[in-house]
Parts: structure tokens; C-alpha cells; sequence
């Protein structure tokens, strides 16, 4: 479903991306791991033209993410607190992306409802701005609003940093089960290496921009990865 085909992004002559062939197939919910440098958010901000390419292409669904737009249609991500917009409500937000989505604020309200135990109560139907919320629940307030739309391909940056133990446990029953649901493509960047071997059913390394693997989640990939970054 999406393809990165020869794509290299350059800062001042250094090379931060280089990836020959790489694709993402439908329904998958792959993890993208690496240390900090490896490339990781320069791919996602690729993907979603966010920045342009130096050279190559990215195709999402058979386009090319830089000549059209219509793949924004079914594409979401969330990868940072930029994404929000922090002077409004959790709610105002909510209804604004699904007003975007073509959601009445009683559907957005439907499905936010699905989400009352992630929200544990700080969230929804509070008058407090976002900007006024803690770390945690600014991060789950992004991720709610990316599934907004049932997009088929969502990319999340780092969605289990401030979270605490049991958000994290249940974001991930929210990607299990959304996928499922869905047959939606979750690509996911993270530095918990524990979590990713848990939710993810393909894992792919990068280091200084290149992939240096690529495997399919199995009983020893938590033990490929404890090996693999214990080198450094």
C-alpha cells in the first residue's frame, strides 16, 4: 500500500534517509525502531509530504504522495503535540477533525465514546483546553483523532512515550482491535522495544536512515532486538 522507491533526503550534503525499496502492505501493523538519528521521523514526515524527498519517490496506494492529494482521504497520523491545536477542548478538537471526516458531532461523539476507558475520565466532556492537559493525555487525545474516518493507513510517532502502564496496555488493544476491525495499516515508531514486539506483527530497523532489517514478529524478535541494539 505505500512504497519508498530510492528515497534519500539530504540536510546540508549529509545523508539522514536512504531506503532502495521498501514496502507496507494492507493490514499490516508494522513497528519502525532505531536510535535516535536513525531516521525514523524523517520517513513518517516523508511519507505524509511533509518534506520533500531529495531523491526517489513514495507511492501510497499506487500515487505518488507528492503529485496528488487524494490519498489524504484515507491516511491519518499522529506524530507530535504540533498536530493538536491547543487553544480548543478536547471535544471542540475532536468534532473539528470529524467535521473534516464528514462526521456529525453526534458521530464523533459515538466514537469517541469507544475510548472512555483510555480517556479514564480527564478527557472527554471537560472544559479544560488542551494546552492544559498533561503530556499523557494530549498524546491520547492525537491518537483518538488520527482513528477518527476509519482511515485505512495510520502513522503513529512515539505513542507510548508519556503514557502510563495501563494506557499503554490499552492503546494497545485500541491498534489490535482497530486493525482488526479495520484491516487498517498501522505504521509505529517507537524506542519501547517491549511494546513493539507485542502489537506489531512486522518490525523494521533503521539505522543512520537505512534499513537494516526487516522480520516478521516471532517468539525470538524481542531477543533479535535486545541483541541487535546491545552492540551499541
Amino acid at each position: 500500500m505505500i512504497t519508498l522507491k530510492n528515497a534519500e533526503k539530504k540536510y546540508n550534503g549529509n545523508v539522514v534517509l536512504a531506503i532502495d525499496n521498501l514496502t507496507f502492505q494492507r493490514g499490516e501493523i508494522v513497528g519502525v525502531v532505531g536510535n535516535n538519528g536513525a531516521g525514523k521521523t524523517t520517513m513518517f514526515s516523508a511519507i505524509l509530504d511533509l518534506i520533500q524527498l531529495s531523491d526517489g519517490y513514495i507511492e501510497n496506494n499506487q500515487q505518488r504522495v507528492n503529485q496528488s492529494e487524494e490519498w489524504k482521504k484515507y491516511t491519518s497520523s499522529y506524530l507530535d503535540e504540533k498536530f493538536l491545536i491547543d487553544y480548543l477542548t478536547p471535544d471542540e478538537y475532536f468534532n473539528l477533525v470529524g467535521s473534516l471526516k464528514g462526521y456529525s458531532s453526534e458521530d464523533v461523539q459515538e466514537f469517541i465514546s469507544g475510548f472512555r476507558a483510555f480517556f479514564n475520565g480527564e478527557i472527554d466532556n471537560k472544559r479544560k483546553y488542551i494546552r492544559n492537559l498533561s503530556k499523557g493525555n494530549q498524546q491520547k487525545i492525537g491518537i483518538v483523532a488520527s482513528l477518527i474516518g476509519n482511515p485505512q493507513i495510520v502513522l503513529l510517532d512515539e505513542p507510548f512515550s508519556n503514557l502510563d502502564p495501563t494506557s499503554q496496555y490499552r492503546l494497545r488493544q485500541i491498534i489490535n482491535d482497530f486493525q482488526q476491525q479495520n484491516n487498517c495499516t498501522f505504521l509505529i515508531s517507537s524506542h519501547d522495544l517491549n511494546h513493539v514486539a507485542e502489537v506489531c506483527s512486522r518490525i523494521v530497523i533503521l539505522e543512520k536512515g537505512k534499513v537494516v532489517d526487516d522480520v516478521k514478529t516471532s517468539d525470538e524478535t524481542m531477543m533479535r532486538l535486545e541483541s541487535y541494539f546491545a552492540i551499541f
